[in-house]
C-alpha cells in the first residue's frame, strides 16, 4: 500500500511558477511509478507527467513539455512538479498517483491516488 498527500497548489498569475509536491508513505513507494493527473472542471481527467521507480524515465504530456518538470526523491518519499510559465488552461485540481506498472499515460493503470491540490491560474 502507499498513501500520497499533494502540496503546493495555489493562486497564480499566468507566466508564474508552481512547485507541486506528492508526500508519500508505505513501503512500496520506492517500486512505484509516479504520475500527475489533472482535472478541470467538466472536464475528464488529464494525464500530466509521470515518472519511473528510479526516478531514470520521464514522460510528459504535449500540452506541458517543456514547461513542466517531473522528479522524484526517493530518499525523502517524494515527487515533485515543478510548474513554470504557467497558463490559465493549467487551472485544475492536480493529483498524484502511484502505479507498479511503469510510467504509464491511463489513469485506469494507477490504483493508489491522493486527494489532490488546487491548482489556480488567472490571466
Amino acid at each position: 500500500q502507499v498513501q500520497l498527500v499533494e502540496s503546493g497548489g495555489g493562486l497564480v498569475q499566468a507566466g508564474g511558477s508552481l512547485r507541486l509536491s506528492c508526500a508519500a508513505s508505505g513501503r512500496t513507494f520506492s517500486r512505484c511509478a509516479i504520475g500527475w493527473f489533472r482535472q478541470a472542471p467538466g472536464k475528464e481527467r488529464q494525464f500530466v507527467a509521470a515518472v519511473s521507480s528510479s526516478g531514470g524515465v520521464t514522460v510528459y504530456a504535449d500540452s506541458v513539455k517543456g514547461r513542466f518538470t517531473i522528479s522524484r526523491d526517493n530518499a525523502k518519499n517524494t515527487v515533485y512538479l515543478q510548474m513554470n510559465s504557467l497558463k490559465p488552461e493549467d487551472t485544475a485540481v492536480y493529483y498524484c498517483a502511484g502505479n507498479l506498472w511503469g510510467t504509464r499515460e491511463d489513469s485506469e493503470t494507477y490504483a493508489y491516488w491522493g486527494q489532490g491540490t488546487q491548482v489556480t491560474v488567472s490571466s
